[in-house]
C-alpha cells in the first residue's frame, strides 16, 4: 500500500508539473497578443504553478520515505510543509496580480486579439479539468495533504480562465473597459481565499490536531468490542502524511501476568490495525483502579463510559 500510494501522489505530481508547463508557454503567448492583465495573472498563476507542482513532487517523494534513526515517526509532515509552501506562492501571486490591476485601473490601458486569449482560456480549462479529475482520483487512494492543496489551486484556476474569457468578452466586444482590472482583481482575491483555506489542513497536520471526532468514536467503538479491555482513557490521535497514530491507556487487573497482558493487547492492535489500517499504536497498561496524578490537564475520562453515554 505504501508503494502504491507513493506511485500516487508521484504520478498526480508529474502531471501538474505537465500541464503547468504546457499552459505557461500558451499564456506567455496570449499575454503577449492581448496586452490583458488578467491574462498575465493567469501566466503568472501558471508559472507559480511549476513551481509549486515541483515542491509538491518533492514533498510526497520525501514522505514516502520509510522512518529511520533520525525520523523514527518517518517523514509524513513533509507532505503539510510542501503544502504550506505552496500556500504562500498562491498568496505572493495573488499580491502580483492585485497590484497589476490596481495600476490598470489608475492608469488605463487597452486589450488586443481577443480571440488568441480566448482559445488558450479554453485549452487551458480542458487540461486543467482532466488534471483535476485525476488529482481526485489520487487524493480518493491515498488522502494526500499535498495534492489536495494542489488541486485546491487548480479548482481555482478553473475560475481564473473563465474569468479571463469574461474580462476579454467585456472589454473587447461590449466595450466595457474596466471588465479586465476588475476581473484582475476578482482572480487576485479568490487566490487569496484559496491560499486560506488551503493552509488549515496542513497547519493542523504540523499541530498534530486529533482525529475528527467521526472517526475518534468509530475507534473507540472498535476498542470496545474487546472485553478484556476497561477504562480505556488518555486517546491521543494525530495524523502525519499518510500515517495515523493513536496512543491510550487500558485498565487490566493488577494480578494478570506479563505474557497475558501482552496476549491480549497483541490481539487488541491487531484487529484495530486491521480496521484502520496505516496506524501506528501504542498502548499503555495500568492496573485497575489506578488513580493518575491530580493536576494533569490532558488527562480523559473513560472513553467506554463516554460512549455509552453518547
Amino acid at each position: 500500500m505504501t508503494d502504491e500510494r507513493a506511485s500516487l501522489t508521484r504520478s498526480a505530481a508529474l502531471a501538474s508539473m505537465g500541464v503547468a508547463i504546457l499552459l505557461i508557454g500558451l499564456k506567455s503567448w496570449a499575454s503577449w497578443r492581448t496586452g490583458s492583465t488578467a491574462m498575465l495573472g493567469s501566466l503568472a498563476d501558471s508559472a507559480l504553478d511549476l513551481v509549486a507542482s515541483g515542491v509538491t513532487l518533492f514533498g510526497v517523494w520525501f514522505a514516502s520515505q520509510p522512518a529511520d534513526r533520525e525520523h523514527r515517526f518517518g517523514h509524513g509532515k513533509a507532505e503539510a510543509l510542501a503544502a504550506i509552501v505552496q500556500v504562500m506562492l498562491i498568496a505572493v501571486s495573488a499580491f502580483g496580480i492585485a497590484a497589476r490591476a490596481i495600476s490598470q485601473l489608475a492608469n488605463g490601458t487597452q486589450t488586443a486579439a481577443a480571440g488568441d486569449g480566448i482559445l488558450v482560456s479554453v485549452i487551458a480549462i480542458v487540461a486543467t479539468f482532466a488534471l483535476i479529475a485525476w488529482q481526485r482520483h489520487v487524493i480518493r487512494r491515498t488522502g494526500s495533504v499535498a495534492i489536495k492543496t494542489d488541486s485546491v489551486h487548480y479548482q481555482s484556476d478553473l475560475l481564473l480562465n473563465l474569468g479571463v474569457i469574461a474580462a476579454l468578452v467585456l472589454d473587447q466586444y461590449l466595450g466595457f473597459g474596466l471588465a479586465d482590472p476588475l476581473f484582475g482583481l476578482a482572480i487576485a482575491a479568490w487566490l487569496a481565499w484559496g491560499a486560506w483555506s488551503a493552509a488549515g489542513e496542513a497547519v493542523d497536520q504540523l499541530l498534530d490536531r486529533e482525529w475528527p471526532d467521526d472517526k475518534r468514536q468509530a475507534f473507540v467503538e472498535a476498542a470496545a468490542l474487546h472485553p478484556e479491555l476497561s477504562n480505556l482513557h488518555d486517546l491521543r490521535t494525530r495524523t502525519s502524511g499518510a500515517h495515523d497514530f493513536a496512543q491510550f491507556h487500558v485498565d487490566l487487573p493488577g494480578g494478570m501476568t506479563v505474557e497475558q497482558a501482552h496476549d491480549i493487547i497483541d490481539r487488541v492492535e491487531a484487529d484495530l490495525c486491521r480496521k484502520f489500517p496505516g496506524t501506528e499504536l501504542l498502548i499503555h497498561i495500568d492496573p485497575e483502579g489506578h488513580i493518575d496524578e491530580p493536576g494533569n490537564m490532558l488527562v480523559e475520562e473513560d472513553e467506554f463510559s463516554r460512549l455509552e453515554k453518547d
